[in-house]
């Protein structure tokens, strides 16, 4: 029998009995979407998460000042610890080996006003190195340059979300906002950060489109510090000339801290690097878990498949038998069942890849959950789904090819 008589054969059966032929499929339709809805949704959270880490520079190693309540602060400074200073960045750019650049920063949680509008704001001094070593962006203006950090200048750079906020429709840059009782000029604003959804060590979860960014030396003269025994810095960003050195150089700055704080753990160290790296062997078995899942749904229509074309066979025994006494050979009846178990696949896996693909753009659409759809896994689904025809539809079509042709064309 040829094979183009064993497709037109297939696609007939089907017609015939379409709603139970589309009933089969639904197995096939919903595994093959859920696969790729299920993928795009791992795919998407992956992306973001390499988003947020590159915002901290994978080549970075980042020194935090730990959250102490006072009573704890008080007796680490009775330690003679100072805390995190720029002396600490001065030594570690001095001896580090493979050091490129060292950016500090002090933070300070206030309100920034524009007029009648105010908005909650982390204000950041840094020196100028910050915006290289942490990958930042200017939407427009300019960042904080060297001459703004000499010279101690009363202006800032607003991040996107304060600039949104208190300066909507209105051009900021030149205008004067108010942080505390400070009035500074606007120079710059940021453009838009991938958001910070968990906690990374010290990083505090915050939006970092929420920040306001000054001269570390104006930060220190004009901005009281928060706590009476807090750290002359907040921060310490090292970036390294090669992501190799960057286990060894933290060991490096461990022992030098430890000696500058007399072995207080008041600080702690952050690789970005080796973050980004956990996080996407995890996102990795995350993504097979929900892709097994998924396939399960295979599973289950490809059972479906073969409940159903079991009973086709019994329908058409007699048809078989025919067949058969004409000269049809066993292969011929195997490659014509075989035929339309993998036609129910095909099909159903073509709208499960349409159902999948519209499924992970409406998720992506109407939640706050970033999905991103690649080829390979339409291919895996859709391969995934015409194996399951095969497989499921062999059995069947063994068992009509076997069948004895006067016993069938007997059969009631």
């Amino acid at each position: 029998m040829q094979f183009e008589e064993n497709i037109r054969l297939a696609l007939t059966g089907l017609y015939d009995h379409k709603f139970r032929s589309f009933l089969t499929m639904l197995g096939i339709i919903f595994g093959v979407a859920s696969v790729i809805a299920m993928l795009s949704i791992g795919e998407g959270a992956k992306r973001e998460a390499i988003a947020k880490y590159q915002d901290l520079g994978v080549n970075n190693i980042i020194i935090r000042d730990k959250d102490l309540s006072d009573a704890e602060l008080e007796e680490v400074r009775a330690k003679f610890s100072p805390g995190l200073s720029l002396q600490d960045a001065s030594t570690i750019k001095e001896i580090v080996p493979y050091v490129e650049d060292v950016a500090s920063q002090a933070e300070k949680s206030t309100d920034v006003k524009f007029s009648d509008k105010s908005v909650k704001s982390t204000v950041i001094g840094i020196t100028p190195s910050y915006i290289d070593i942490l990958n930042q962006k200017t939407d427009e203006g300019e960042f904080i340059n060297e001459d703004h950090y000499k010279r101690n200048l009363k202006v800032c750079v607003l991040g996107a979300g304060v600039a949104k906020e208190l300066f909507a429709g209105v051009d900021p840059i030149g205008k004067k906002v108010k942080i505390e009782d400070q009035w500074m000029e606007v120079v710059g604003t940021m453009q838009p950060k991938a958001l910070f959804t968990e906690t990374v060590g010290e990083l505090a979860s915050r939006d970092l489109n929420n920040d306001v960014y000054m001269p570390l030396t104006t930060f220190n003269k004009r901005f009281e510090r928060s706590k009476k025994y807090e750290s002359e810095i907040r921060q310490i960003t090292v970036k390294i000339k090669e992501a190799g050195m960057l286990v060894e150089s933290s060991e490096v700055i461990r022992s030098i801290l430890n000696r500058h704080h007399f072995n207080n753990a008041d600080f702690s160290i952050i690789i970005p690097l080796e973050l980004l790296k956990q996080e996407e062997k995890e996102r990795r078995i995350y993504n097979i878990l929900l892709g097994a899942i998924a396939a399960i749904s295979l599973l289950v229509g490809g059972i479906g498949i073969m409940n159903i074309m079991l009973a086709t066979v019994m329908e058409r025994t007699r048809e078989i038998g025919i067949r058969r006494a004409i000269g049809a050979r066993k292969a011929d009846i195997m490659s014509q069942f075989v035929t339309e178990a993998v036609a129910i696949s095909i099909t159903g896996g073509i709208i499960g890849v349409l159902l999948g693909v519209s499924l992970s753009l409406l998720i992506s659409l109407f939640t706050d959950v970033n999905t991103f759809i690649r080829l390979y896994s339409v291919f895996v689904a859709f391969g995934f789904s015409v194996v399951v025809g095969i497989s499921f539809g062999y059995l069947p079509a063994k068992n009509a090819s076997n069948l004895n042709p006067i016993e069938s064309i007997r059969y009631e």
